[in-house]
């Protein structure tokens, strides 16, 4: 088995983008999801409820984020000093730092409603469901975890059951689905049989060791086309026929590092 790639979110639900090598940290990649969108209410914004957010995309070079997207001139993007918290699912408040009235127009002029940019200052304060990891364990602005992790041989399997939902319901023969609609940080490939990942409890990328946390409980987002922005039935109809359980459907595996290291395109993936 091998990574076959690398993908990162520099702002919470925008559009993420692969790189070929990455440092890992023990809140996720370096970079990944420090920044998050929130309303005019302060609750944080993502693309379930607002998919323009997936026409921005994030980069950061030598530390500056720059937002670029169709309507407006890129933008460098610089965090000031007020700070709030912030409640991202169940988990406890975060404090975040706002990025200044400039973010937050450029932002607003991409969804159509007010909304302000926040900056996760210290990557270190937020932790992990207890439930799932260790009291040392870190999480930036992601939903729960470090990482994700998705496999080609699972997105095959279900490519292949969304052709066959659909053939049954009397619809035109779908196109695959892109890895990108499960937003995961590293996709491995070479993976014997699909959904094997659902069993692995260790394993090593290249130089860096992951324990699995649990496994991913998908939402809506992955039934918005990134590319168009409009809203599907699949994969979660497909899913909740296939792979549902307690109450939910579930694809790909969320990853804590034991350590951080660099991981890259290529490198091995050996389950421990």
């Amino acid at each position: 088995m091998k990574l076959a790639g690398i993908s990162f979110y520099p702002v919470k639900s925008t559009a993420g983008h692969e790189v070929a090598e990455a440092e890992v940290r023990p809140w996720g990649l370096a970079g990944d999801r420090r920044y998050l969108v929130t309303d005019e209410d302060g609750d944080v914004l993502t693309a379930r409820a607002e998919p323009r957010l997936l026409a921005c995309v994030a980069r950061l070079d030598g530390g500056t984020l720059t937002l670029t997207g169709p309507h407006a001139d890129p933008l460098p993007v610089v965090p000031g000093s007020s700070m709030s918290a912030v409640t991202i699912g169940s988990s406890a408040p975060v404090d975040v730092t706002d990025c200044g009235d400039a973010a937050a127009a450029w932002l607003t002029g991409l969804v159509g409603r007010p909304v302000r940019l926040k900056w996760l200052d210290d990557p270190a304060r937020r932790p992990v469901d207890p439930a799932y990891g260790r009291p040392a364990d870190r999480v930036t602005l992601a939903d729960g975890y470090p990482l994700l992790l998705t496999t080609t041989a699972s997105l095959a399997r279900l490519d292949d059951w969304i052709v066959e939902t659909a053939l049954e319901h009397g619809e035109e023969r779908p196109e695959p689905l892109p890895m990108s609609r499960f937003r995961p940080n590293v996709v491995v490939d070479g993976v014997a049989e699909p959904f094997a990942e659902d069993e692995w409890k260790r394993l090593r990328i290249g130089e860096v060791e992951f324990r699995v946390a649990k496994g991913c409980d998908r939402c809506v987002l992955t039934t918005v086309d990134p590319a168009t922005y409009a809203k599907g039935k699949e994969p979660i109809r497909t899913l909740a026929r296939h792979r549902r359980r307690d109450g939910k459907v579930w694809f790909g595996v969320n990853l804590i590092p034991d350590a951080p290291g660099r991981i890259a395109q290529g490198d091995p993936v050996i389950v421990l």
